[in-house]
């Protein structure tokens, strides 16, 4: 028998109601696989990876979407159906952006996908405010001293997006090769592009 005693009580729910939908038939298992799967690493954070390749292409883009996140999102067809706004923050050589949700787990699904299932961990959205630098070195990203980390916890209106900083040495690349490079992570603040 397998032990799941590392489960939450909403994660055993989840496993039960999918355990009984499989066993009447009414939900395949590979076809759930496959949902789950473009949720957390295509559909997601793909888009959220145009919108900051677009940024760094687009100066005039990257304005508006710094100053409006919502709508510039929305024009390229990223709409969120959660009703929040989506504030974008700008890592640059002397600031560094780190999201969280220390109430539960308001997350930005339209442009980074379903939320990994650390970001929702008490241990995160508990250290994160009280010890950032600290979470990301556990993340192995060192960041100097002479960098200041701010932290944004999102609410029920409010969703954060970070955008990163665009690596060093890759002005010739296109659009979507840039795109290729943009973590979920970044997006949320746990990771620095390399080069960057």
């Amino acid at each position: 028998m397998t032990d799941h005693s590392h489960l939450s009580d909403t994660e055993l729910r989840v496993r039960a109601l999918e355990s009984l939908l499989t066993d009447k038939g009414l939900v395949d298992t590979a076809a759930l696989d496959a949902i789950v799967d473009i949720y957390e690493n295509k559909v997601g954070p793909r888009n959220g990876a145009r919108v900051v390749a677009r940024a760094w292409v687009d100066e005039e883009f990257k304005q508006w979407l710094l100053a409006d996140g919502t709508a510039a999102i929305d024009s390229l067809g990223y709409t969120s159906t959660q009703g929040a706004d989506i504030v974008v923050l700008e890592n640059t050589v002397s600031v560094h952006n780190l999201t969280v949700c220390t109430l539960c787990s308001c997350y930005p699904w339209a442009v980074l996908g379903l939320p990994p299932t650390w970001y929702k961990s008490f241990p995160y959205r508990a250290r994160a405010v009280k010890d950032p630098r600290g979470v990301l070195a556990e993340f192995d990203q060192k960041v100097p001293e002479d960098v200041e980390v701010r932290v944004w916890d999102s609410t029920a209106e409010v969703r954060y997006l970070v955008l990163p900083q665009r690596p060093a040495g890759t002005e010739g690349l296109s659009e979507d090769e840039l795109a290729d490079l943009v973590t979920r992570n970044s997006m949320i603040g746990t990771d620095r592009l390399a080069g960057s």
